[in-house]
């Protein structure tokens, strides 16, 4: 009876998880599939498998659509913005955590409720800063926003981390004549490289598939990020019927958060699980 309980409760389990593993799934093949048809066959066979897979969607949006200098200028603010805030996140943190000082938690549960404050209050005054610092529709500046919005996240995570390590570390080295510098980079830094991967790789998925800011800080094509072009491409389609081509650009945006997500997952998994973990 018990092993018939104990199949009938993961049979209960599974099946819920796998239904909802389909219909997550279902549209992402639906539109890998169509980024190989025609606009003829998208119409005639829309859930069917094309005759042909054809390249032409993915050769046209990468030429026609400027689908390249979107990924660049993507690949440009993801990677800029992730460093940024792991520059500005990892001795923030340190400090907070690690170092006692009058005023310390205060900042920690003001870096903390920043989580709660949603990001669309500060667009306006973000946009007339910008504009003031001449760093309105630049990549450069989208990037700096980026970090800065991502500051309270980094700090939350990467502090519980670096509560988890043991003091005598720090104490030993600080013994053998280390600097508090030499401290974080040689002995917090290495040990807390799970919460720093699982971080940036969180970060730099936001950022990938950021819109709203993007579309408010950034105004000229030649400056558009991978979603704005995105946008672009699907406001055009509903004129030219350029439905192949939409799927082919949703197809390269997609695929490399997969590949990211699929090399990392198990640190990512083991980073949240660890990081929720504190003391």
């Amino acid at each position: 009876m018990k092993r018939k309980g104990s199949f009938l409760s993961r049979i209960g389990i599974r099946i819920p998880l796998i239904l909802w593993t389909l219909a997550v799934l279902y549209p992402i093949f639906w539109m890998f599939i169509g980024s190989f048809k025609s606009n003829a066959e998208i119409y005639a066979n829309p859930w069917g498998l094309p005759r042909i897979f054809n390249f032409q969607n993915f050769s046209q949006a990468w030429t026609e659509y400027n689908i390249d200098t979107s990924v660049f200028n993507s690949l440009i603010v993801t990677v800029l913005g992730a460093v940024l805030t792991l520059v500005l996140a990892v001795p923030t943190s340190y400090a907070l955590e690690r170092m006692f000082f009058r005023g310390n938690r205060f900042l920690f549960t003001l870096y903390v409720s920043a989580m709660m404050i949603p990001t669309v209050l500060g667009w306006i005054p973000l946009f007339f800063l910008l504009m003031q610092l001449n760093l309105l529709d630049n990549i450069f500046g989208l990037a700096i926003v980026y970090a800065v919005s991502q500051l309270p996240f980094s700090i939350f995570v990467l502090s519980s981390f670096m509560g988890t390590i043991p003091r005598a570390l720090e104490e030993s080295a600080a013994i053998d004549g280390l600097s508090p510098y030499g401290v974080l980079w040689k002995i917090i830094t290495p040990l807390s490289m799970t919460g720093i991967i699982t971080v940036t790789i969180m970060n730099a998925i936001q950022f990938w598939n950021e819109y709203f800011m993007a579309l408010i800080f950034l105004q000229s094509e030649e400056n558009y990020t991978l979603a704005l072009a995105i946008d672009y491409i699907s406001n055009e389609a509903e004129y030219t019927n350029a439905w192949g081509t939409l799927f082919a650009s949703l197809t390269i945006a997609i695929i490399p958060v997969i590949i990211l997500y699929a090399i990392f997952q198990r640190r990512i998994a083991k980073g949240m699980t660890e990081g929720a973990i504190k003391g």
